[in-house]
């Protein structure tokens, strides 16, 4: 199946959007485990890059090996997940020999966000955050939807020792995000 796949080096500004799983039906569609419950850009992006299962999900992968281009022929919803059609993968043998590959989207691929206050959440990590009176209260390293909220998660050293804060991404506590600046300013207390 390498062969009709494009083999070639991950993007530095890849991200990685989902896994595939099982095969879904026989004429070569794949369910997809989306990392995001909004999975636009797996349904805009018209090419992907897939890397083998992070070991040891690896053993007994053969489909291809090192970092290799697809091209979704199709990708739509399906029930609470993603199903694609590859270019190349005809049948359920070749969709069932991806299963575990990892997805990637180059963030150059990604469309564009159109409300000044939408944002990947790719894009907040590593972003200081301040509160209004200038204190460093740490650095993005993660985000958890929480429901209807997202929440920062921020790495911080508290007496020498790693630590984690929780701010609720809303407007009642972010007063604004500058990705440029490489910030985001907060209503927010260290000792909350």
């Amino acid at each position: 199946m390498s062969n009709v796949f494009k083999v070639c080096e991950l993007p530095a500004d890849a991200v990685e959007m989902g896994r595939f799983a099982e095969a879904w039906g026989i004429k070569g569609w794949i369910k997809v485990h989306a990392h995001s419950a909004a999975p636009d850009v797996l349904l805009a992006a018209a090419e992907w890059y897939l890397q083998r299962p992070e070991a040891p999900h690896d053993r007994g992968f053969e489909a291809f090996n090192g970092t290799v281009q697809v091209r979704p022929v199709a990708v739509k919803p399906h029930s609470d997940t993603l199903v694609a059609q590859l270019e190349g993968v005809g049948d359920r043998n070749a969709a069932e020999a991806l299963k575990g590959a990892r997805i990637y989207v180059s963030r150059s691929h990604f469309p564009a966000c159109h409300d000044p206050d939408e944002f990947y959440w790719v894009d907040l990590l590593g972003l200081a955050v301040v509160n209004r009176e200038g204190v460093v209260l740490g650095k993005v390293k993660d985000l958890m939807a929480t429901g209807p909220t997202s929440v920062l998660v921020l790495a911080y050293e508290h007496e020498g020792k790693p630590a984690e804060r929780l701010i609720p991404f809303v407007s009642a506590y972010v007063d604004a995000v500058d990705k440029s600046a490489g910030q985001i300013t907060v209503d927010w207390q260290p000792d909350y």
